[in-house]
Parts: C-alpha cells; structure tokens; sequence
C-alpha cells in the first residue's frame, strides 16, 4: 500500500481546489508504476496544457501507483474515494478494477484492448455508462506483428509470448482472441505459431531462457499490462537469446528489441484528455464513441538488427517511423 498512499499525497490539494472552485479534480490510475506507465501521466498533462488547463491552478491530478496488478483492487478503490471529478485509467485492467467501484464518476481509458469484449462499453458507438474512451485495436496490429518480422526475419516457426497474472475467464477470453488473429495470419504467411505462457515475473528468464532462434523462430510479444511494465527485460532477454523479436510500443525497440509496432501510446493518453475536457463541459461518458487510433509508429532496432546477424530490408526500413541507429 506503499505506492497507494504515496500516489495520494496531492489528494488534500486537490479537495481544497474543488472547495474553492479554482480547480479540476482528476483521478490517475495506470496498471503499474513502471517508468512507461509514468510517461502515460506525462501524456496526459500535456494533452491537458494544450486545451488551455493549468496544472495545480485550473486542474490537479492525483495519481495512485500500483506496483503489481494484484494492488489494482486495492489502488482503485483508494482513488475512488477521493470523488475526483474524472478517472482517467488508461489500460483495460485498470479500468475493470474501477467498474465495480462507482457508476457515477466518469471513466476515460485509452490504451483499451476490446473495449467491448472485455465489457468496458456496450457499443463503440455508444458506451453507455460512464466510462469511455479510446481503443488501441490489439487484434489487428498483433496480426500485423507476425507479417513485419515474418518480413524481417525468414523463419517458418515463431512464439507468442503471453505473459499474464490474470488467469481469469475474460481475461483469457480476451487473449485469446488476440492470439488467434497473429495465429491465423502466421498460417496463410506460413509461420507456424505457438503460445508461451508466463504468469509470473520470476519465470519469465527461465521461459525464455528455454527458446532458440532455429527451434523456436522469432518471437512475438503478446499486449498484456505485464509485457508492457517489463519491455525492456524481455527484449534483454530475446537479445541474449539471439531471438529476433518485436513488441507493441517504442519503448521494446528502445530497450533492445529488433522492432515494435503498434498505436503510438503516448498519443493515444494526451488524446484523452479531449474526452477529460468534453465531460469537464458536461457531456455525458456514454454519449462519446470509443475512437480509433490515428498514429501507429513501427520502431527497428539496428544495432539489434547486427547483433543478430540480420540485414533488414531497405523497403522495411524505409516504412519505419523510428530508426535507432
């Protein structure tokens, strides 16, 4: 609880703004305390400032911090009780640990992976309740995953890691149907697929110690809340691995990944915050569509890339929106 109660050190600030009426109050809540869960709030405070709020005069945010997913419970329910006027809670879990919570603050998220399928909203079109947000289509860019390295690496087998706590029915629903597209699209590019299922952080070495470029293939890292807090262990661990490997945000490539592709997160957080301002205005959560991505960025790590022994081909670098030299 550590974490949680030192996210809540700015909550009396922010109960004498409401009090005087000088000020917003808006609730923080990611799914880890990770260095790139950080830079979510970063995001979002900047989304903020561009729409003409000030930070600590015309709005204050209090962030709560879980460690782990297992304090998720625990940190919403403390964020919950400080009645800010929105929650802006950016990934799916954060968001599931909100919903029983309270049906009457609103609720943004922005990096959700199904939106529907994991219950978050009734439609895209129209959530419903209150809680809205922006989706970060994890189906098809996990598809879109296995074509790029497939591309960048000749190989005929790969592995998905999916490195998860949450053996929950909807949560395995929901990486299911996540796997099974990248699954599907590997079969009609002829790379054969399998699942590599991690649970815990104090197996992730020896998981992947177990994995071998010509057994094994690439690899192929699943968008679960844990992959995303540990990115820079698992590319460590690919590379030491000498497994070509490619993961869903910049920050994979950054730390030693040959590649990463997906939605660009830190926009899609500084997006929100136009859904934080609409219902600031007074609209209602469940009158604002679910918005799709508009930036995704593929990231291709060079001195990866040699430490491999693999040349990239110039018309896939020449899509890349970032080349780390």
């Amino acid at each position: 609880m550590a974490a949680v109660v030192g996210g809540l050190l700015a909550a009396p600030g922010a109960a004498k703004a409401q009090q005087t009426g000088k000020a917003h109050h808006i609730g923080f809540l990611p799914s880890g305390a990770s260095e790139a869960h950080r830079s979510q709030l970063e995001a979002l405070r900047v989304g903020l400032r561009e729409l003409g709020y000030v930070p600590d005069k015309t709005i204050v945010i209090t962030a709560v911090w879980p460690e782990t997913p297992s304090e998720l419970p625990a940190a919403a329910a403390a964020l919950v009780r400080q009645n800010p006027d929105v929650i802006v809670a950016p990934s799916t879990p954060a968001v599931l640990a909100l919903k029983p919570l309270t049906g009457t603050i609103p609720i943004v998220f922005a990096l959700a992976a199904d939106p529907v399928g994991a219950g978050l909203v009734a439609s895209l079109a129209r959530p419903g309740s209150n809680v809205t947000g922006l989706s970060q289509m994890n189906v098809e860019t996990s598809a879109k995953r296995v074509e790029l390295l497939r591309e960048a690496f000749v190989s005929r087998k790969g592995v998905a890691l999916w490195f998860s706590p949450d053996d929950s029915p909807g949560a395995v629903a929901l990486m299911e149907g996540i796997f099974r597209e990248p699954e599907r699209r590997g079969a009609a590019l002829g790379v054969e697929l399998r699942l590599l299922k991690v649970t815990r952080v104090e197996e992730l070495a020896s998981a992947m110690g177990g994995l071998h470029p010509q057994r094994d293939g690439g690899l192929i890292v699943l968008p679960t809340p844990l992959a995303f807090a540990h990115a820079r262990a698992i590319a460590e661990l690919a590379l030491k691995q000498k497994l070509p490997a490619i993961g869903h945000f910049r920050g994979f490539a950054e730390g030693g990944g040959l590649m990463a592709y997906g939605v660009d997160q830190d926009d899609q957080v500084r997006r929100a915050a136009t859904y934080v301002d609409r219902i600031l205005k007074g609209a209602r959560p469940g009158d604002l569509p679910v918005q799709q991505p508009l930036r995704f960025q593929l990231v291709i790590n060079l001195k990866t890339a040699r430490a491999l022994g693999l040349t990239i081909p110039p018309s896939l670098l020449a899509r890349a929106d970032q080349v780390i030299e």
